[in-house]
């Protein structure tokens, strides 16, 4: 059985729960992705949330909230669900489905974020076609809220 260390994406792009709603804006289309794991610090790497592009939508544009003042506290989702580096990809891909997420941030022994798992890394990094099919379906369900 896979381990989510040998499917996970090292040290993905994060950032601080401080940080301007344009600055992660700006990771998220530098690095094209649409969510970005929240850390205590830069130095401490502690897993404290979860941003998505749909958060920054809905809590901070939708909401009329000045964009050049909010930050990614505003916006983002604390306590995510995560796993351990040494899990089984297939708890990641349990908690995925269920949660209807799409990235799973993976965390040390210490709670320290060290790597993300994204669908499309169980899709081409894990040799289980129907797993893939049923993640993909179960997170484009509609109706759970995250």
């Amino acid at each position: 059985m896979a381990k989510c260390s040998d499917v996970m994406t090292r040290e993905p792009a994060s950032c601080e729960p401080g940080d301007s709603i344009t600055q992660v804006a700006g990771v998220m289309k530098r690095e094209d992705v649409g969510s970005v794991p929240v850390v205590d610090s830069r130095q401490g790497k502690k897993l404290v949330g979860i941003v998505t592009d749909r958060d920054i939508v809905l809590k901070v544009l939708a909401d009329g909230a000045d964009v050049e003042r909010a930050t990614v506290r505003d916006a983002m989702t604390p306590n995510p669900a995560h796993c351990r580096e040494n899990d089984d990809v297939e708890q990641a891909v349990r908690l995925m489905s269920d949660r209807q997420v799409r990235r799973m941030p993976i965390v040390d022994s210490e709670g320290r974020l060290c790597g993300i798992i994204a669908q499309a890394d169980v899709a081409t990094r894990v040799n289980r076609d129907q797993t893939t099919g049923e993640l993909v379906e179960a997170i484009s369900e509609p109706g759970l809220s995250r």
